[in-house]
C-alpha cells in the first residue's frame, strides 16, 4: 500500500500492484517531489477492466443498506485523513493549502450525500390503464446500475471530481474503472486506500495512472457501459466520437461571463468577482473570465476592482495560509496565458494590471477594450485573466455572454427580478447564479453545460441517473 516512501502503486481488484515504470510528480510552485507514481500499461488495464467485471457481479446485488453502511465508512475514512490528503493535494496541484482543505471537505460533503441518494434510488408506480387496451395493468419502474463504467478526470479538482465519479457509482453498484489526470495522480491513489480501508468490495473502484495513449482504447471497449470524462472539449468530443453504444458524461469547460447590473452594491459584487476570477490562477472551469458592468458604474467598478487585486489577494506560494492565487499547474500553461494576453494587448487591448509572469506564477491580470474575436474573450483561457467591459442595455449584455461556443455557468447581480428570470430564459448556459459569481456550486446540485461545454450532468442524484437505465415491470392483475 502507498507509504511514506512517497511511491504509490497502482490500485486494481482492491490490491496495489506495481506498474511497467514510475513517473514523479512535482509540486508546480517549487519543483518538489510529491511522490513516485507507478504507471499502468495495456495489460494493468486489461486487468482492471476484469477487475470491475467480476466486481459488479456483486455489486449490483448489494442492497441499499449495505451501500449506505460503505458510505458512512468512507466519509469516516475520509474525515480522519482530511488535513493530510488537503495537503498533498496543494502540492501536487499547486492549490492554495485554503482551497485544498475546502475542496476535501468538499468531497466529504459529496460522498454523505450519495450515501442519502443511496437510499432514495427508487422509482414509481405507473397507472397504464388510461386506456382499454391497458385494462387492469400496473406499472412499476426501477433504476438498475450500467455495469462497469470508465472515469477520466482533470487535475483541478484531484479529490471532489474524483469523488462525484466514484461517489454516485458507489451509491447505486456501479464499478469504475479510473484514470486519473496525469499531473495530479496522488490524490485519487490516497482516496483510493481509504475507500479500500472502509470496506468497498475489490474491483469496485480501480485506479490506473496511465498515459492518455495507454488509456484510449477502453472508450470503445463494450465492457464499459459509460465514459465520464471531465477535461478539455477537444479530448471530450473525440471521446464521444469513439465511445460507440455506450453512454457518455462530458463536462469540458468554460467561459464564465458575469453581468453587473445598474443599482447593485458593489461593496459586495466586487471582492466576490476578485475570487471568482483568481482563486487558483483562475484554474476552474466556471472562474469568472469575462465581467460585463453597466456603463453608469462601469468606472467605479473597474476601479474597485483593480484596486482588489492589487492590495487585497493573496498570491504565490500554495502553502502559505494567505495564498488565493498560485501557480498554474505547469510552465507552459504559463507561457500560453502569457502569449494570450500579449496577443490580445498588441491588438488594442488595455492592460489595467498584471501581465507579467515568473516561472509557474502568472500576475493576476485585468484587460479591458478587448474585442469579442481575442482568445481572452472567446476561448477558455484557464488562468488568472479577468476581461471588463460596459454595456448600456441588459439585453445587449445577455447577447454578449452567449458570444462564447461554452455554456457552463454564468452569474448575474441584480435588484430586478424581470431581470433575472429575463437572464434565466435566455442565456445559454447550463447554469444561472443570480447575485452571485458564476463560479458557484454546492455539489448536490445539478451541474454541467451546453454548446462546447458538453453534455449530461453530475451532482449527485443527476449522475445516478446518468449512471442507471429505467426498467419498467407490467403487472396484468386479471391473468
Amino acid at each position: 500500500m502507498p507509504s511514506a516512501t512517497r511511491e504509490y502503486p497502482l490500485f486494481i481488484g482492491g490490491e496495489w500492484k506495481s506498474g511497467r515504470t514510475t513517473r514523479t510528480i512535482r509540486n508546480p510552485y517549487d519543483g518538489s517531489a510529491v511522490g513516485m507514481v507507478h504507471q499502468a500499461g495495456p495489460e494493468h488495464l486489461e486487468q482492471a477492466v476484469q477487475a470491475a467485471q467480476e466486481a459488479f457481479e456483486t455489486t449490483r446485488r448489494m442492497q441499499p443498506y449495505e451501500r449506505m453502511d460503505i458510505l458512512a465508512r468512507v466519509v469516516q475514512g475520509l474525515s480522519d485523513r482530511k488535513e493530510e490528503i488537503a495537503q498533498v493535494l496543494a502540492r501536487e496541484a499547486g492549490k492554495p493549502i485554503r482551497l485544498a482543505r475546502g475542496e476535501v471537505e468538499r468531497s466529504l460533503f459529496t460522498f454523505g450525500v450519495a450515501r442519502e441518494e443511496a437510499g432514495r434510488l427508487g422509482g414509481e408506480v405507473l397507472p397504464l390503464a388510461l386506456s382499454a387496451a391497458a385494462r387492469s395493468r400496473e406499472g412499476l419502474t426501477k433504476r438498475f446500475p450500467l455495469g462497469p463504467i470508465l472515469a477520466i478526470s482533470p487535475f483541478n479538482f484531484p479529490s471532489n471530481l474524483v469523488v462525484h465519479k466514484w461517489a454516485p457509482a458507489l451509491a447505486c453498484g456501479n464499478t469504475v474503472v479510473h484514470k486519473p489526470a496525469s499531473q495530479t495522480p496522488v490524490t485519487s491513489l490516497l482516496l483510493a486506500e481509504v475507500l479500500h480501508e472502509a470496506g468497498v468490495p475489490p474491483g469496485q473502484v480501480n485506479v490506473v495512472p496511465c498515459p492518455a495513449s495507454v488509456v484510449e482504447p477502453l472508450v470503445s471497449d463494450d465492457r464499459l457501459r459509460m465514459v465520464t470524462f471531465t477535461g478539455s472539449a477537444a479530448v471530450g468530443w473525440g471521446i464521444k466520437a469513439r465511445a460507440g453504444k455506450k453512454k457518455v458524461c462530458l463536462e469540458m469547460g468554460g467561459n464564465a461571463a458575469a453581468v453587473v447590473d445598474e443599482g447593485v452594491d458593489l461593496a459586495r459584487v466586487v471582492p466576490r468577482l476578485v475570487v471568482g476570477s483568481y482563486a487558483y490562477a483562475g484554474q476552474i472551469c466556471i472562474k469568472v473570465q469575462r465581467i460585463y458592468v453597466h456603463q453608469d458604474r462601469f468606472e467605479e467598478f473597474s476601479g474597485r476592482f483593480v484596486e482588489e487585486v492589487k492590495h487585497r489577494l493573496g498570491t504565490g506560494d500554495p502553502l502559505d495560509e494567505h495564498t488565493i492565487c498560485g501557480p498554474l499547474i505547469s510552465e507552459s500553461e504559463a507561457e500560453r496565458v502569457e502569449a494570450w494576453v500579449e496577443e490580445a494587448v498588441a491588438g488594442g487591448a488595455r492592460l489595467l494590471c498584471g501581465g507579467r509572469r515568473r516561472g509557474t506564477l502568472y500576475e493576476p491580470t485585468v484587460l479591458t477594450k478587448v474585442a469579442p474575436e481575442m482568445k481572452v474573450s472567446c476561448q477558455e483561457v484557464f488562468g488568472p485573466v479577468t476581461v471588463l467591459a460596459p454595456f448600456s442595455d441588459f439585453e445587449e449584455a445577455l447577447q454578449e455572454v452567449n458570444r462564447s461556443e461554452y455554456g457552463l455557468q454564468a452569474g448575474v447581480f441584480t435588484h430586478r427580478l424581470h431581470h433575472a428570470f429575463q437572464a434565466f430564459d435566455e442565456l445559454e448556459v447550463g447554469a444561472v447564479i443570480i447575485n452571485d459569481y458564476p463560479t458557484f456550486r454546492i455539489d448536490h446540485m445539478p451541474y454541467g453545460g451546453v454548446k462546447n461545454s458538453g453534455l449530461g450532468r453530475e451532482g449527485i442524484r443527476y449522475a445516478l441517473e446518468e449512471m442507471t437505465e429505467l426498467r419498467l415491470l407490467v403487472l396484468n392483475r386479471d391473468f
